[in-house]
């Protein structure tokens, strides 16, 4: 037995010391070609077997990393847990403020214009003043000038800061220290406007165009405090946008560049189909903006480098006197965003192992960058914005009573991706994957009368989740789950916003036209590594183009029962048209989980289930996702039918996995729309 303990106490020092040689690559922003070029990588993506890089010798990165905490180290069950939760309250992340044009940030190099600002800046290496115009880290003289810029003439100008926050912290026990994160101000140059996380709520208005002026004003990368690449794209996920804005994977800037980014602010269809406005029925609602730096989704996310947009119109007004008579932002509107970490059991830092191909999935669960904090509500009606921020954990969430675990919680879906939905659907969960937001009307005037005497009911994730690789569809049994929020309701308040118990409607959604070609997409793994079609993500080719005004079916196709992905398609939305399994094995194990909102599975078979989450259609899409969507989530052994229009704009943008580490282990591709091109290729 002596000879045994001593041969896992070497194999615990050789994994804890594999771990830092692997997090030392990750520090230094060594991305999957490199590791090709240094001969740590094969062709195929697999990280060849080194002694004290991949563990012990002939052991890979498919395997599990680790099973235990020696001397530290970044491993589920391993991290430090305060003592106590739902003793911090949630941060409602700040608005950001507008600012005048004659703000110092915006008169810096030059004013905003139609075309990038590619002077040199002869203080900055002469890199240009503006990154707009770069590709993929090159200049690209005449490029990227604003679409429509001259027709919607700005209306608004904001301006963020991205910086670092060494004084971050995710709680206030004080035995867990505070972070590092990378993240966005208010937009001041004082250093006291530090980065948070979320980072703070953009709020703007349809026909109203704005523009935002980003900074970065991040760190060198050995300073980045153990992981994060200090170039960066914003991507604001969904709006209908052209390419030079859209912040897409390919367009990063460098340090000390500043990046202009505008929208038309008008719905899809606005230079085609519904000019000059767009069709009311494409509005959308909650948006957010993140890093998108090709390669590095996943760790600059990760570090924080997120945060909420909301859209109003004259319909979701923020008013809960006017238009649909939504909750009023922001006293009763409130935006969520869900994450899980993993801290590193000797320092208490938070630590990312990018080489984790499965995905990364953490045991320290976040809402708005707190350890599982409280809300102090009133009895009545709230709107919340539930965004699931990733990298890689799927949630399936629950309105929990601590007191009586088995007490069913109902409440309302109103919104998906951020599209209303036609009307309200009442449910008991919804399940949510990588980058999907959900918003939720929850009564707690309601509630409170269905849980009695006490005053206090929990956002509980029930979904099991054993790695990165997706869900097992498990539904853990009430109150055995992770506790993501604790609800404390107090009194009663004047409530003038809608029931949606009464049925009201809301936008209708748009009509489905023939498409002018059908593509198929299978996300697959090939050789250990992520790809499309069998093919990796490539900045330098685009795999298809789209008739510009014209509409697709598109087929994402997962032909495996051992992993899921969340599909994301840039500048426009979707429908999904239908969700077909191949087999009842890959959904058997959701059968007893009470018919959740992603559950197609009843006693008949594939899209019969008992409908107390909402139910399904006849083609098994969810009640839930009868809306516009820009991320469907491809369960085991499925194909899903997605209908888009391709309208306004010209240009490239992506198609990836939001798992955000398969994104970044080339999950993803470019297409183009353009004028009177007709592509027939069918499985590019």
């Amino acid at each position: 037995m002596a000879f045994i303990s001593k041969r896992n106490r070497r194999r615990e020092k050789e994994e804890h010391q594999a771990l830092n040689n692997r997090l030392e690559l990750v520090k230094a922003g060594f991305r999957r070609r490199d590791l090709m070029k240094m001969g740590l990588m094969t062709g195929a993506g697999v990280l060849i077997p080194k002694l004290g890089l991949t563990h012990v010798q002939g052991q890979t990165l498919s395997s599990s990393f680790s099973s235990g905490c020696y001397g530290g180290g970044c491993n589920v069950g391993c991290s430090p847990q305060p003592a106590r939760v739902f003793v911090d309250p949630l941060p409602i992340p700040p608005v950001l403020p507008a600012r005048p044009i004659t703000d110092p940030g915006l008169k810096f190099g030059a004013p905003p214009q139609v075309c990038p600002n590619n002077v040199p800046n002869g203080n900055n290496g002469n890199l240009p003043f503006e990154g707009r115009g770069q590709f993929n880290g090159s200049l690209v003289p005449g490029s990227d000038c604003f679409q429509f810029f001259s027709q919607y003439p700005v209306q608004q100008y904001f301006v963020q800061r991205i910086r670092a926050n060494t004084n971050f912290r995710i709680t206030s026990d004080t035995n867990i220290p505070a972070q590092t994160i990378w993240g966005f101000n208010l937009g001041g140059s004082a250093s006291s406007d530090v980065a948070t996380f979320p980072g703070p709520t953009i709020v703007t208005h349809y026909q109203q165009p704005w523009l935002v002026r980003r900074f970065n004003e991040l760190p060198v990368q050995s300073q980045n405090g153990g992981f994060g690449v200090p170039e960066t794209s914003t991507h604001l996920h969904n709006f209908h946008t052209a390419p030079e804005s859209d912040g897409g994977p390919c367009r990063w800037f460098f340090r000390g560049q500043y990046f202009d980014y505008y929208y038309t602010a008008q719905q899809a269809g606005f230079a085609s189909t519904h000019q000059p406005f767009g069709d009311i029925n494409e509005s959308l609602s909650t948006l957010w903006y993140h890093d998108h730096r090709i390669d590095h989704t996943a760790e600059n996310t990760y570090k924080g480098m997120e945060g909420f947009q909301l859209m109003f119109n004259q319909f979701d007004t923020g008013d809960e006197t006017t238009g649909f008579h939504l909750p009023t932002f922001p006293t009763y509107d409130i935006p969520i965003i869900l994450n899980d970490k993993l801290l590193d059991s000797n320092t208490g830092l938070i630590c990312f192992d990018t080489f984790n191909f499965k995905g990364l999935i953490g045991d320290v669960q976040l809402a708005n960058g707190i350890v599982q904090p409280f809300l102090s509500v009133k009895k009545r009606r709230y709107r919340f914005r539930v965004l699931n921020g990733g990298p890689s954990r799927f949630y399936e969430l629950f309105l929990t009573d601590p007191n009586n675990t088995s007490k069913a919680i109902p409440f309302w879906v109103i919104a998906n991706d951020g599209n209303l939905l036609p009307k309200p659907v009442q449910v008991t969960s919804f399940r949510i994957g990588v980058a999907e937001r959900y918003d939720i009307i929850i009564d707690f005037n309601q509630v409170k009368s269905l849980i009695g005497s006490h005053s206090t009911v929990r956002l509980e994730n029930r979904l099991e989740q054993k790695d990165g690789s997706g869900p097992t569809g498990n539904i853990l049994s009430a109150g055995t789950g992770t506790y993501c929020l604790e609800f404390q309701i107090g009194t009663s308040a004047t409530d003038n916003s809608v029931d949606p118990a009464t049925a009201p409607t809301f936008y209708t959604l748009p009509s489905i036209v023939t498409p002018r070609i059908t593509r198929n997409f299978v996300f697959d793994r090939n050789n250990g590594q992520w790809v499309v079609n069998n093919q990796f993500a490539d900045c330098h080719r685009f795999r298809f183009t789209v008739t510009q005004n014209s509409a697709e079916n598109w087929v994402l196709i997962n032909p495996r029962n051992d992993w899921q992905h969340p599909i994301h398609t840039h500048l426009e939305e979707h429908q999904i048209l239908q969700r077909s399994a191949s087999g009842r094995h890959d959904r058997s194990e959701y059968q007893y989980s009470g018919g959740y909102s992603g559950d197609g599975w009843g006693s008949s078979g594939y899209g019969s289930g008992s409908g107390s989450n909402g139910g399904t259609n006849a083609n098994g899409v969810p009640t839930v996702e009868l809306s516009r969507k820009d991320v469907t989530r491809l369960e085991f052994n499925e194909s899903d039918t997605t209908f888009s229009r391709f309208r306004d704009f010209v240009g490239d943008w992506p198609i990836h996995c939001h798992n955000t580490v398969h994104e970044d282990h080339a999950m993803m591709l470019l297409f183009q729309v353009q004028p009177n091109v007709i592509d027939n290729n069918q499985n590019p």
